[in-house]
């Protein structure tokens, strides 16, 4: 399996807009976060994990000429902006696009992208085939995935599991029967926002602590805000099997 992180920043992106912060002004290419979102190659299968508003220009730096499916882990703007894009694969393969998400987000998507699923279809229009999930497994192409709820503020998200790999975006909490689909993953990515406090995020310490109860082989952080630090200064606070991924980051597992 290799994994490819398109994106690894919060809603806003790094730089934001306006801001002359350390961060912002770095000239440090991994302090230049897209909005978060990964690529799984696996099984002979190329799946996409959301579709933010930076989709069509993480495809073409990372060249990525299939997809499989797409699929949601919740249905926030960043997330979920640039799905519109994904027609650019219809036309290339010439078949719906299988798009993986629970009803609610479902629901947003039928509201925010009504031309798509109007009765009367507009030429040249993105094409799907939706799929619901719910906190059941479910199998793309020949790979399981677990889906792993978390909180995100008051906002059920899904996390996933794939064979020994759990991404986890959008957590504030995590509940113990939760944790226990997360337990005996070799590689966990979990978001870490920044230093301070927040309703809706995992700080930088709360999430040094899952990882540290998770006890992966290797955890990286993703999601992360201007307001955590520079990459450089930051990874100077983690212990030794945790790092902070990303943009373009590859792993293979």
């Amino acid at each position: 399996m290799k994994v490819t992180f398109l994106g690894t920043g919060t809603s806003q992106g790094v730089p934001v807009i306006g801001c002359t912060c350390e961060v912002c002004r770095s000239l440090d290419f991994r302090d230049k976060r897209l909005r978060t979102s990964i690529h799984i190659e696996i099984g002979g299968s190329s799946i996409i994990f959301d579709s933010g508003p930076d989709f069509r220009q993480q495809i073409l730096r990372e060249n990525i000429t299939c997809l499989d499916a797409l699929v949601f882990t919740h249905e926030h703007k960043d997330h979920t902006a640039g799905m519109d894009d994904i027609r650019s694969f219809n036309f290339l393969q010439k078949k719906d696009i299988p798009v993986y998400a629970r009803k609610n987000v479902i629901e947003q998507l039928k509201r925010e992208f009504a031309y798509i699923f109007s009765e009367t279809k507009y030429p040249g229009i993105p094409s799907v085939d939706i799929k619901e999930i719910t906190n059941t497994p479910f199998v793309i192409g020949k790979t399981e995935i677990i889906p792993i709820e978390v909180t995100h503020f008051k906002l059920p998200v899904f996390g996933f599991r794939i064979k020994d790999f759990t991404y986890i975006t959008d957590a504030k909490t995590i509940s113990d029967t939760e944790k226990e689909k997360i337990k005996g993953s070799k590689i966990l990515v979990i978001n870490a926002l920044q230093k301070e406090e927040h309703p809706s995020h995992m700080t930088l310490n709360e999430a040094i602590a899952l990882a540290k109860e998770m006890n992966a082989d290797k955890t990286y952080f993703t999601h992360l805000s201007h307001k955590m630090g520079t990459h450089k200064k930051t990874e100077k606070l983690l212990p030794e099997n945790i790092e902070i991924a990303y943009d373009g980051l590859k792993i293979e597992i």
